[in-house]
Order: C-alpha cells, then structure tokens, then sequence
C-alpha cells in the first residue's frame, strides 16, 4: 500500500496488515520560504491496531513528524504533501484538506496526541475532573457517560480515579501525571494515539510500567500507537515495528525484531552499539563520532556519511534510496548504499555475552570501595537528615501542624580521593538532596558532613574559609541548558570562576586557560566556540562547556547531578568516557546520580567504583555494579534491575515487575519498619514492624539493608503481607 516519492527515496510499507490507518505521502516540512527541510520526503503507511516506535536523536525530526500528523506544525513552518486517515467506516479524509473546525474535531476523536510533559499539558488552576468535563463538552459528548469511561481509563492505568479527578495537577506525582494525561488523551475514544517522549521526563520503573500498561490498553481498546523516543531500548518492548529517523529522513523500517537483531543500516546498527545497556561487554559499547546535521547544513548524498565508517565515494555524491533488502518482502526497508557490508562489518555488542568472565570476576573482588581504608576520607557523612517543613495557607498555620518532607533520613556515607560514587533510585527518593548536602549547598537538619575532617557549617562559622570548602566541591546540574546564562558569551560565563580562583590572572591568561580546557574536554577548535552563546550549541556541547565550569574551579569532588540524561543516547557513552578521563587527569571525586542502571554501572564499571541506591531518603544497598547486577540484595534493586530495557529479544517482553504497587509513598508520611515494604514482593509482617540497619553481605562485596540477609532472623518465621509471595526461589 504504500506510495514511492518520485525520486523512490522514502518509501516505507506497511508490514503488520494491508490495513493501513495513515498513509502519508510525499510529506514535507519547510522553514524560509522552503529552503530549510525539517521533515523531507516521507511516505509512511501505518496500520491499524499496530506500535510504531519512531526513533532518532534530538533534532532529527521526529517531533515534526509527530506534528505533520495532526496538522499542527508551528508557524511559519509550511506542511506539504499528503496525509490521508483511514475511518473505521471505509471512508478516507486528507489531512491537510479538512477546515479548521474538522480539524478540531479530527484532533480529539479520531487522532489524540500525548505530550513529554505532563505538568505542561494541564492547565495548573483546574482538577483534572475540569480537564475532562472540558474536553466532553467541547466536542458535544455526554459529560456524565465521558466521566464514566474515564475512570474506567484511570482504573485500568493503576490509579485512583475519584482522587486523581479530584486533584490539581500539582497534587501528582509525574507519574501519576503522566497516566493521567494519557487517560485524558484517550477520554474521546480515539483511533490513533500519538506520543511524543511521553515517559521522557520519568524515572525507568514508571516508564517501563507505563509502557507495560500501554501495551494492556492498546490491546483492549484497538487503538493505533505512534510511539516516538530517543531511547531505542525503551520502546523495543512495546512496539510492533521500528522506524529509524536521521537528520529528517527515515533511514530504516522493519518488524521489531528485525531492526532490534539484523538492523542493515550503519546508523541504526551505531546507535544500537552506542547505548548503555547491562547485558553487553563494556568494552564494546561505542559512541557515535560526532552529531547529526543541523537543517542548513545538510550533507549531501547519504546524510549519514561523515559519521559512518563505511563510507565511500558513492556515499558522499548519491542519496541512497529507501529500498527493501529482500526482493521477496517490502517489510524491511533500509536507505544504505552497502546494507551487507553493514550487517558484516559493524557487529551487535549486546548479547555476545553477559560480561567478560575472567576481567569481572576479577574486577568483582576489588570494585566497591564499602570498607574504610586506611586513608581519611575526602567527605564524610554521618546519620545526615534533611527534613523539609511543607508551606502552609494561612489558616492551615492556626489549625495543623506542618507537613514535615523527610527528604534525607539518616545517611551515613564515605567519599574517599578520587572516589566515584554513583547513587542511583527513582524521582523523588533524595539523591539530589543528598548529593547537594554532601557538597555543602544545602544544610542537613541532622547529623554532619565533614570535608577532611572539618564541619562544612562549622567551617562557615569559624576561622576555616566555607568559601575555600565550596570552591572544591562543585557540581554539574542536570539541564545544561538552563544551568548557563543565555545572555552571555561561553568565554565570559567559563571567565567567572577563573575570577575567583585565579583574581590576579589577566584576561589574556584567562582566555588561554579557558581554550585549552575546551579542547580538552572535546570542542575542538576552541575559538570556534568560545564567543558563542548557549543556543548556539548543541546538548554534547553544552553539556561539556558546564563540565569545563566545574573544572575551573579546581575541585576535589564533582556532584554530577542527572549530567547525562539531557543528552542523547548515542552521546551518553562519550560524556561519561571523557568525565572518567578528567577525574584521572584532575584527581577528583566523583558523585554521580542517575536514575539508570545501564548509565551507573557503566560508569562505576570503568571507574573502579561502587553504586549506592536510594529509596525514600535511605540508602538500601551499596555495592560494586557487577555485584549489585548480577547479585542484588535488596528487593528494591531488584526492581531497578527489572525496569532497566534490555535489548535482548529474548528477554524483551515486559513481565510483571517485582513491586505489589508502581507509585512510590508520600515521602510526608513514609511507611512504618522498612519502608519498601509497602511494595516489596517478598514483605512480612516483621518488615512492616521492624527497620532494617544497612550491614555487611557476608558472602558478597558491599552492604544491604534487608532482613532476607540473615537466614536466623524472625523474619522468616513472620506471616508474608498480602499479595507478597513466600518462598524466595519465587522473588528469584
């Protein structure tokens, strides 16, 4: 069914049915009177009933192709082509010919989009009950029988539905958010829903289950999903096909499987190869060298050539068609010149094998630093708490006391020289509470933080400078874009903290510094940056000029707060490789948090260090990362483990995840004994009474805070809690 552009270049079919949805012909999306493409020359049938996984790096265009489908690309942005929806009843609509008042109608009913942000979406003044009666009214539905669906929506997202309408958005969780939204998108009964980075800004175990659960309703109410990330291991699981996107065009389009284990094109093949993921050996994985194209500077012939190893001549002069690979099937389509050699040449990292079984065993007995060494440690945290004490209305401060957050609760935790610490747990578990007090932005209600050997809040009070303690600790935040100012020039914002470390340097010798560092930390030639502003760059970039910030300082320890998850998947592998380079080479401290498992083993694998997990202001199991991997202690990490995506496709359809319930606690009012076990699997009745103490594995490198450790403990003599299972081969 599908429609060949005239110069055949990117043609995709339909491989699911010959039951297509959306055709989209000829399509294009132009900037400056058409000499900039966005989106180009895309012809895309999607089936009926199907999971599109559409994936590409920032930039490349799959947001605008998110936008063509409903009409909807912002001025002055000019949408060509032609979009055609199939109706349930046989007939057919062109998109791009309906009025603005069909438009309106086609956008709810017939085509419903999901949004990244939830927050962002909701208007932060209405209930969601608004957001819904709304919605119903504008499109002459029944309120009451709208009402009615919706919590049926809710229910079957896991969530409470008269507590979840009755709430401001504010009220919920991101990921209670996020199912919220997407049960308001669905409130019309649509036919097709599009996603755009829907779990982009959520923490892994509340994307896994939120695809686990758009796999529940895309499968009980026969809608259409266009799912589109650029996370390629997260929607491998979900979708029925994969579309692979590269500087606006589609490059490859096959069955799941297919793209996932026999990928034919460099990129997706690099991209596969460039993302951190548990189940391949280390030493294999491999950024992609360099970035996609900006849309005025679009190579010629295969977009893809400057960054591919297999490029030849014909590749730099001759655009290579999006053509099937078997001549006997249009299912997989690829826009490579030399697809077999790619196939041969560029093999799969993942899958090969676990890990490379003398180097881990090995690595396995020296990883994770969990034991004092002789030497005093570099920061020293003892029993620290950081509570935080709600706002109040004004008659709420007469009749209640205030909400009391317990964001930190009783950590106690060495950093050593040239130490790398990666603390790991879902949003709102107070890694980065923790990580600003350990570098003395944020003062602990309780306990102490010592900087070799001294207070950090005595230090600010006495003779010994706090501004000497907060020069060596330093941090880089989890947004670089917002973390620069976007009125001044990268010389001026990298000149600042050469004003306080060097005052007596003159501009020359700071300007030469200031090159210098940049190329070393990757942006080569330095004085092609160095007057440019924030949006000139790119994620790669900015996120290596806030890291060169940081670096001027001089520090002894680095809070690396999310420094990753900004970025792409295909750069994630450099950033973390030249920050493992610049600790070595600045002998500094590392302090990294992450929400991914695949990113913190990595970089406690090649940093010789140890991974800490958080949950609910407590640290709950600590340990190398082969260990905590392959040998998990704690129920909780067990969790983290399974919601991390795996590109093995054996293992890749999403089971039951090991919790008896996906949202995390108020953290106002945190669960009693351990406080995992409200969700844990394998909860007693002695869990729910008694708070286990982090103590030495016995058999096993690092620390774990769970009565299953001792095998003589009343725990298992106690009664199991409701829904938990009994017997621990079960949980294993």
């Amino acid at each position: 069914m599908s429609t060949d552009s005239p110069s055949g270049n990117q043609a995709v079919s339909n491989s699911v049915s010959d039951d297509p949805i959306l055709e989209i012909s000829d399509t294009n999306v132009t900037y400056s009177d058409g000499d900039t493409y966005v989106l180009e020359d895309v012809n895309v049938d999607i089936d009926r009933n199907e999971v599109l996984g559409i994936v590409g790096e920032s930039g490349s265009g799959k947001s605008m192709f998110a936008s063509a489908l409903l009409d909807a690309v912002p001025d002055p942005g000019v949408l060509t082509g032609q979009i055609r929806y199939h109706r349930e009843d046989g007939s057919t609509v062109d998109v791009l010919e309906l009025s603005d008042e069909e438009l309106r109608q086609f956008r709810w009913e017939e085509v419903a989009m999901v949004f990244q942000g939830a927050m962002s979406s909701f208007n932060p003044t209405m209930k969601i009950r608004a957001h819904f009666e709304e919605t119903l009214m504008s499109h002459d539905r029944n309120v009451s029988e709208g009402l009615e669906f919706a919590h049926e929506l809710l229910e079957n997202l896991y969530l409470e539905p008269e507590r979840v309408l009755d709430s401001y958005p504010h009220e919920l969780s991101g990921g209670m958010q996020q199912r919220a939204l997407i049960a308001l998108s669905m409130a019309l009964n649509p036919e097709v829903l599009v996603m755009d980075e829907p779990t982009a800004a959520l923490d892994l175990l509340m994307q896994r289950s939120i695809l686990k659960l758009l796999d529940e309703l895309q499968q009980k109410y026969d809608v259409t999903i266009i799912f589109i990330t650029h996370d390629l291991p997260l929607v491998a699981s979900l979708a029925d096909r994969m579309a692979i996107i590269y500087a606006f065009q589609f490059v490859e389009i096959g069955p799941r499987d297919e793209i996932i284990g026999d990928s034919a094109h460099p990129y997706t093949r690099a991209l596969l190869n460039a993302t951190p993921n548990l189940d391949a050996p280390l030493g294999e994985m491999r950024p992609i060298e360099g970035e996609g194209p900006a849309p005025v500077n679009v190579p010629t012939g295969c977009r893809f050539h400057p960054r591919c190893s297999l490029a030849t001549d014909e590749c730099r002069s001759i655009h290579p068609p999006l053509d099937p690979i078997d001549e006997s099937s249009n299912d997989h389509r690829s826009a490579c010149h030399h697809w077999e050699e790619s196939r041969e040449e560029i093999p799969l990292n993942f899958g090969q094998s676990d890990f490379d079984d003398v180097r881990s065993s090995e690595r396995a007995k020296s990883a994770g630093r969990t034991a004092p060494t002789d030497e005093s440690p570099l920061l020293s945290l003892d029993d620290v708490e950081v509570h935080f004490t709600k706002e109040q209305g004004l008659l709420d401060r007469f009749t209640k006391e205030p909400d009391v957050v317990r964001a930190v609760d009783g950590v106690s935790l060495d950093i050593h020289e040239q130490d790398l610490v990666c603390l790991l747990g879902e949003s709102g578990c107070g890694k980065t509470t923790l990580g600003k007090t350990m570098i003395g932005l944020q003062r602990p209600t309780g306990g102490s933080i010592a900087y070799r050997g001294q207070d950090i809040w005595e230090a600010s009070d006495s003779d010994i400078p706090y501004d000497d303690i907060r020069s060596a600790l330093q941090i880089i935040h989890q947004d670089p874009g917002s973390a620069l100012n976007p009125n001044r020039r990268i010389v001026n914002i990298l000149s600042e903290p050469l004003r306080h470390t060097h005052p007596n340097s003159s501009r020359t010798e700071r300007r030469s510094r200031i090159t210098s560092l940049l190329e070393r930390v990757g942006m080569t030639p330095a004085e092609d940056f160095i007057s440019r502003y924030p949006h000139q760059l790119s994620g790669g970039e900015k996120q290596r000029v806030v890291l060169a910030r940081a670096l001027l300082m001089n520090p002894n320890a680095i809070l690396a707060d999310e420094a990753i998850s900004a970025v792409d998947v295909s750069l994630r592998i450099e950033i973390m490789d030249l920050m493992l380079e610049l600790q070595s080479e600045f002998e500094t401290s590392f302090l990294f948090i992450s929400h991914d498992l695949s990113n913190a083993r990595y970089f406690a694998e090649h940093g010789d260090g140890r991974i800490a997990v958080m949950y609910l202001g407590e640290i709950v199991e600590i340990g190398s990362a082969e260990r905590l991997i392959h040998d998990p202690r704690h129920p909780y990490t067990e969790v983290l483990r399974w919601a991390t995506p795996n590109l093995d496709l054996e293992a890749m359809e999403a089971d039951e995840p090991p919790v008896r319930t996906v949202d995390v606690p108020d953290p106002v009012d945190p669960p009693s004994g351990c406080r995992f076990h409200t969700r844990c699997p394998v909860a007693r009745e002695t869990c729910r009474e008694q708070h286990p103490e982090l103590q030495e594995c016995e058999d096993a490198d690092g620390m774990a805070a769970c009565f299953r450790e001792h095998p003589d403990h009343e725990y298992w003599d106690s009664e199991p809690l409701a829904g938990a299972v009994e017997e621990r081969d079960q949980f294993e």
